[in-house]
């Protein structure tokens, strides 16, 4: 493993003016010139002449072809250069651990995976995912230096201030893991700490770009239920950084009511479309699942179980697709609530369990959404899929480190750098 270089803050790039052009930039895919740099940005000519020098000199951009423009003379292009610098996503979930790394354009360009160790050593916890994310960096040949940072996507709930993994319920024995320090100690990489839909609510923004929606809802769909929130452009974390868990929202169940087990009969989304249900409900309605019904702790089993569901959808069986359409929609009626708590106009779903089941469950929750007497909200609602796949939570941890280091934050003026 590296030895500790860094500890647990994010290097900075070099205060706002340099965020401001690497932003503009970042954001342009056919590039700028100086001159439009300056416009955009609202620095001065010089101010961007010499950003320009440093994120040239640093590889973050590089100068690309002229474009000639009215009687002037031929501008040079700026444009990003995504392989100049990385960043380390880790998604720790019940079944699996994965992780990415994406370059500075958010492009995933290495993953893998690993079992989730118990944490009943945390030190063999931090060993595994220490060497698994040296692994990946070093497969993707990818100097250390050039890594900004690690971020993890954890289930909550997390102390953040501490970052600590507290006590996940679907995380046994999972309790006070200091995942941020030690792992941070372990790699020699500055290491950031986020609850999982948090996560997954700033990839879908970060890498949404200039098109990213000011107010939305990403409805994730993991071994749990939850809800990660972007308000004015802004993820909702809450005093604790665990906001998002809205598996107690009730909701009409419909025909998941009260079977197989009992566990809808309360009405909260959470527990009538948890996965281990929904396996259990699936076998009860015939569906031969080579994963076998799986007992509550066997996350592996859910997850095998949960691929024979995918593949039954895939293959046009109309009780599989029914069922996760009747899942869909109980999402749906959850998100509605969500909508018009916060008057928002798009709701994005994902998550390691909703990918597979999401071509028949997206269309339900749109009908859901849309069509729902209860709806207050008078503008279009739109209701998509992530296009950032199962491993979206991963992919959100990385943009974390990405975000932080790269966005312009009017804050970076008050602070003497």
């Amino acid at each position: 493993m590296a030895e500790h270089r860094r500890g647990a803050n994010l290097p900075s790039i070099g205060g706002f003016n340099r965020t401001v052009v690497l932003d503009a930039v970042r954001r342009s895919p056919d590039g700028l010139s100086r001159v439009e740099l300056a416009g955009r940005t609202g620095l001065s000519a010089q101010t961007v002449s010499n950003v320009t020098r440093f994120l040239i000199d640093a590889g973050m951009i590089v100068e690309s072809g002229t474009v000639v423009s009215g009687r002037g003379k031929p501008r040079t292009i700026l444009r990003l250069e995504p392989g100049s610098r990385f960043a380390v996503g880790v998604h720790v979930d019940p079944a699996v651990v994965t992780y990415v790394l994406l370059d500075l354009a958010g492009t995933v360009v290495a993953s893998t995976t690993t079992s989730t160790p118990t944490a009943d050593d945390p030190d063999q916890v931090i060993r595994t995912m220490a060497s698994a994310i040296d692994g990946l960096v070093a497969s993707a040949e990818v100097d250390p230096d050039a890594v900004l940072g690690v971020g993890i996507a954890s289930p909550g709930p997390i102390d953040v201030n501490a970052g600590i993994v507290v006590d996940p319920p679907f995380l046994p024995r999972w309790r006070g893991v200091p995942l941020r320090d030690a792992l941070a100690e372990a790699t020699g990489h500055p290491v950031l700490l986020e609850k999982d839909v948090t996560a997954a609510a700033v990839g879908e923004m970060f890498l949404a770009g200039e098109s990213s929606a000011r107010n939305f809802a990403f409805v994730y769909f993991g071994t749990g239920f939850g809800v990660g929130l972007v308000v004015d452009h802004e993820p909702v974390r809450g005093t604790g950084a665990n906001a998002g868990d809205a598996g107690h929202l009730m909701v009409d169940q419909g025909s998941l009511a009260g079977t197989p087990d009992g566990n809808g009969d309360r009405g909260e989304v959470g527990a009538a479309v948890a996965p281990e249900r929904l396996v259990r409900l699936a076998a009860t309605r015939g569906l031969d699942l080579t994963g076998g019904v799986p007992v509550a702790d066997d996350a592996g089993a859910v997850d095998r179980a949960w691929d024979d569901l995918a593949a039954a959808i895939d293959s046009g069986d109309p009780t599989a697709t029914a069922l996760a359409a009747e899942a869909g929609t109980v999402m749906g009626r959850a998100a509605v609530v969500i909508v018009n708590l916060l008057d928002i106009d798009r709701v994005v779903f994902g998550g390691p369990f909703w990918s597979r089941i999401a071509a028949a469950a997206l269309p339900a929750a749109r009908q859901a959404i849309t069509g729902s007497p209860i709806l207050v909200p008078k503008h279009p609602v739109t209701v998509v899929e992530t296009d950032r796949g199962a491993d979206v939570a991963a992919v959100g941890a990385a943009c974390l480190v990405l975000d932080a280091a790269l966005s312009p934050r009017a804050s970076a003026l008050l602070i003497r750098r």
